[in-house]
């Protein structure tokens, strides 16, 4: 008993009081962001569903973290092969909105498995990874079975259909691989096979509307009312912004309706509209510290697992926040993907924090108990 104690005693003087600063500012701002998209959204109050999101959250990252990390090496596959199974029951009795089906109806929450996804990928990459540690870069034929389970995922998510987050899980992925090291003729292999997937996508692989959003990114002035509409303003949003913004509530591109989606895919556009240049510095800086954060924890994780946790962590959240910040300023097409601890959503949020408790066990266990 009294082991036990001390061992408590030691990992609660090691929280990750950095990891934890940064996570409270980005949440706070998630909140206050919504506190001025609820008055855009017909008087819902979105920021205080938000705030119970966090106190959720808050308890799965404190949860997780009183096991040791290694317990989730030890059932990654397992794990994985849960998730796999709730993205087919989506495909067969999933819940449909707005021409996609990609949610599970619990009753009282609708569940997005493609999400956890996410979680999985970084899971089974890196279970794979300590498992087969090595000096040599990788080839192709030793990626086959990570490439198998990530791509059975990826194909399940296409189904629903969800582009956006079926290639941001493949980007995720690939990070792991590049941290680890790749052949170059593997490399090759992969660009060569790159080139030739996009025409192939873009002629059978992609719906008319996802078409359309790529076509709407090439010319926004071609369809300025359709599918041009929503980055059009968006990018008036952050322009009429400035440096200082026009004030809490004030954006009058969000409040007036200009914005379709201004509380989820497309928040960054009020929270650029409402505190200008300077709140968009202050919200990127945190997000880079962020992802400097997981990649220190990366660097000074007790094994590979550990590492490979870290630099799946930091791969989520800048890839996430590169495609979002892109998709709301023009300079990416719009494929739907929410900006970290921002956007409103129970499962994206819950998904960020689970994705966090990791990272803080890797940080707390980086040294032995002892």
């Amino acid at each position: 008993m009294r082991s036990n104690t001390s061992k408590w005693r030691i990992l609660l003087r090691r929280i990750d009081w950095p990891l934890v600063v940064i996570v409270v500012a980005l949440a706070g701002i998630g909140i206050l962001n919504l506190s001025s998209a609820s008055q855009a959204s017909g008087g819902f109050n979105l920021h205080l569903t938000q705030t119970v999101w966090f106190l959720l959250g808050t308890g799965v990252v404190t949860v997780m973290c009183v096991f040791d990390y290694r317990v989730f090496e030890r059932w990654a596959y397992l794990l994985y092969g849960g998730v796999l199974l709730l993205l087919v029951g989506v495909l067969v009795v999933g819940t449909e909105l707005n021409g996609s089906q990609r949610w599970l109806n619990l009753g009282f929450f609708l569940m997005q498995p493609s999400e956890l996804l996410k979680i999985g990928v970084i899971l089974v990459a890196a279970r794979y990874f300590h498992d087969r540690e090595q000096a040599e870069p990788y080839r192709l034929r030793e990626l086959v079975l990570p490439f198998s389970l990530v791509g059975a995922g990826i194909f399940l998510v296409v189904q629903q259909p969800d582009l956006g987050t079926s290639l941001v899980i493949l980007i995720i992925f690939m990070t792991s691989v590049v941290f680890e090291g790749l052949h170059r003729s593997s490399i090759a292999a992969l660009g060569l096979a790159a080139l030739v997937a996009v025409p192939v996508g873009w002629t059978w692989g992609m719906h008319d509307y996802q078409r359309q959003r790529v076509k709407a990114f090439v010319n926004l002035t071609e369809d300025r009312y359709g599918a041009s509409w929503q980055v059009r303003q968006s990018v008036i949003a952050f322009g009429s912004g400035r440096v200082w913004g026009k004030g809490h509530g004030e954006g009058t591109q969000i409040q007036k309706g200009f914005v379709p989606e201004h509380e989820n895919d497309f928040i960054a556009s009020n929270w650029g509209e409402e505190h200008g240049f300077a709140g968009m510095v202050l919200l990127l800086g945190l997000y880079g510290a962020l992802i400097g954060r997981a990649l220190t924890i990366s660097r000074r994780a007790r094994d590979t697992f550990g590492a490979h946790i870290g630099v799946g962590v930091a791969a989520f959240i800048f890839w996430h926040v590169l495609v979002n910040i892109g998709m709301v300023t023009g300079l990416v097409p719009v494929v739907g993907l929410t900006l970290p601890l921002l956007s409103y959503g129970g499962s994206s949020l819950l998904t960020t924090f689970i994705a966090l408790g990791l990272l803080m066990n890797v940080s707390m266990r980086a040294r032995p108990l002892h």
